[in-house]
């Protein structure tokens, strides 16, 4: 059974609310659910992304519903609940450590992206 957008966006309002609001903090842009299915040059499902535009504009996370459905098919609530907050959690690291001048996370992902390549 796969959940509408419209209950995503609850649960990941859910999500989000559950979190101490000093996380947000310089993510002036927040957060999106999209419809959309992203897939990255190697044809892999990206879940969702930390954007920081040009010159100090804006900061958002970007989740990708369409890629979450395509990679992990009909969950029920539970498991999008815990797909969703992995999602989040992950991109608001990223968001910290950006702001910190830390790249572990990025470096890490790539490094988990060759692995899985190879």
């Amino acid at each position: 059974m796969t959940i509408t957008l419209e209950e995503a966006e609850i649960i990941l309002d859910q999500i989000a609310d559950a979190l101490p609001s000093a996380i947000f903090n310089g993510l002036n842009g927040g957060y999106v659910l999209t419809a959309e299915t992203k897939i990255d040059k190697n044809g892999l499902y990206i879940l969702g992304h930390y954007n920081v535009e040009p010159n100090g504009l804006g900061r958002y996370i970007t989740v990708y519903y369409g890629s979450i459905a395509a990679v992990y098919g009909n969950m029920n609530e539970h498991g999008w609940r815990r797909q969703l907050k992995d999602v989040l959690h992950h991109e608001l690291t990223h968001h910290l450590e950006h702001l910190a001048g830390d790249r572990s996370l990025e470096i890490q992902d790539e490094v988990d992206k060759a692995r899985y390549l190879s």
